[in-house]
């Protein structure tokens, strides 16, 4: 039995139950709460974001009314927090503690059951690893069957809300891939055919979904539609992008030309890319809580290894030339030699790790400045377990990682930095060359912006239409002469080649 991604949660009653995955709702016994407002709601459902970590009553009041708080934000949170209080727990004594929406100084958390949020139920399920595809089939039309409609659509209009929407509703694109990955493997490729069209027509762009299709259309022994659905997704990709298919589809096409028998080679379980080697991390931070902490989150993972600690930046520094980890957990702030003068030091080595800074809310000048040192993002100490792995895991495999509760904030202030420091020279005016950007080919010059839109190696491939996005980002690197990818962001939003909210 898997054990849950949410160590944090504390068991409360399993009549409530909260539902984002569509109409936003709080269930007792199954009847719906009254959540008051928009505003009281959007409260509730910050804090299920949260995933039962404490979030500062300062940061609800930045996130409900982003730019344009009430006189009294700080009273008007603490109201909508008492009358939610009494939603959620009616039979709950005068003066008894509450025991769901609890004070976590300096800040409130939501303390639920991974069994009570259709969202941490329906994440747990796609990011459980299956290989039985009658296993995976199963598992997956449950995580589906938990969606009625987008998440957190009440909410669009919070950048941090659209954020998490985003993310789910990748995820469960990803299930809906898997599911059908699944029932190809087991034989129902033709009934699967409507679907997997329709898959493929809404997101054109994924390299998956036509996979699926033409994969659907071959096992039921339609090869001449299987070919077609490969021809309909190379002219669509070269009207819109320039661009042929992937290496992945060209591969499948030429099984199809062969007449490959439905099992053969092109199935996904024999087209596998080599597993990585377990990343080593080594943890720098001054609070031995703190160190402790990441070192339990880390043990926990199979594909996570420990490194070692240290507990100030010169430790740190040392650490690193003697151990050799491939990633660095490292504290923005830190006695002898603070976080951003390790993390350069760290990174102007040989064979540099990956750097991944620890904030607490930093200042945006001192987390600016490590993105331009070249580290691979940020992540807050407060984040849950899964999100600080995740960061790991994408800082190993090339990906930048910015918390997006830290992104919102970088962005804005990229375009108030003065830019004595700067990588490159202010932009020329509209219509002229992107300032330090003259002579870059049209092809680098689109990847160097899906980068800035914080688009990983897998979504640029799909963009571009090509197998080896990760090749790409590194020859634009070298070309540029920089560490990480991290710095062609700040490259990006310096030269004025992408613009914060623009496009």
């Amino acid at each position: 039995m898997s054990k849950s991604i949410y160590p944090c949660e504390v068991p409360t009653s399993t009549r409530l139950s909260f539902h984002i995955l569509g109409p936003f709702q709080a269930q007792r016994d199954g009847t719906a709460l009254d959540l008051g407002g928009l505003r009281q709601l959007a409260v509730l459902a910050r804090l299920l974001v949260a995933r039962g970590r404490a979030v500062p009553a300062s940061l609800l009041v930045d996130e409900i009314w982003p730019g344009r708080p009430p006189a009294q934000p700080l009273a008007s949170i603490q109201g909508y927090v008492s009358r939610l209080r009494r939603a959620l727990e009616p039979d709950r004594p005068p003066r008894q503690e509450a025991t769901v929406l609890v004070n976590a100084p300096p800040g409130y958390a939501l303390r639920a059951g991974a069994e009570q949020v259709d969202a941490w139920r329906f994440e747990s399920e796609v990011r459980r690893v299956r290989d039985e595809p009658r296993q995976v089939w199963t598992s997956m039309e449950a995580a589906l069957a938990l969606w009625r409609g987008p998440a957190l659509a009440e909410l669009a209009n919070l950048p941090w809300a659209a954020t998490e929407a985003a993310r789910l509703e990748e995820l469960r694109l990803v299930a809906v891939e898997r599911h059908a990955d699944a029932g190809i493997r087991l034989g129902m490729g033709a009934a699967l055919v409507p679907d997997l069209e329709a898959h493929a027509c809404a997101h054109p762009l994924r390299e998956e979904a036509w996979r699926l299709l033409a994969s659907s259309l071959y096992s039921s022994g339609r090869l001449g539609d299987a070919l077609g659905a490969l021809r309909r997704a190379r002219a669509f990709w070269r009207e819109e992008l320039g661009l042929d298919l992937s290496a992945e589809l060209r591969a499948l096409e030429a099984d199809f030309l062969a007449q490959r028998p439905a099992g053969g080679p092109w199935l996904p379980e024999q087209r596998r890319a080599p597993e990585r080697a377990a990343p080593r991390v080594l943890i720098a931070d001054d609070q031995a809580l703190v160190r402790a902490g990441l070192r339990v989150v880390l043990d926990a993972e199979p594909d996570v290894r420990f490194a070692g600690e240290a507990a100030d930046g010169e430790e740190a520094v040392t650490a690193v030339r003697a151990l050799r980890p491939d990633v660095v957990l490292l504290d923005i702030q830190m006695p002898r030699l603070d976080g951003l003068a390790s993390a350069r030091r760290i990174l102007a080595g040989p064979r540099p790790p990956k750097v991944i800074m620890l904030t607490t809310f930093g200042s945006d000048e001192n987390l600016y400045a490590a993105l331009r040192a070249g580290v691979s993002g940020f992540i807050l100490k407060t984040s849950p377990p899964e999100q600080i792995v995740a960061a790991v895991r994408a800082a190993a495999a090339g990906d930048a990682l910015i918390d997006p509760a830290v992104t919102t904030r970088l962005i804005a202030s990229f375009a108030s930095f003065p830019s004595s420091d700067s990588f490159v020279a202010p932009p020329e005016p509209a219509g002229g060359p992107v300032g330090g950007l003259d002579g870059l080919p049209p092809g680098q010059l689109s990847v160097l912006r899906l980068v800035a839109r914080g688009l990983s190696d897998r979504q640029i491939g799909e963009v571009m239409g090509v197998a080896d996005a990760g090749a790409m980002v590194g020859e634009l690197l070298a070309r540029l002469g920089l560490l990480d990818r991290a710095q062609l962001v700040v490259l990006a939003y310096e030269s004025g080649l992408v613009t914060p909210g623009g496009r």
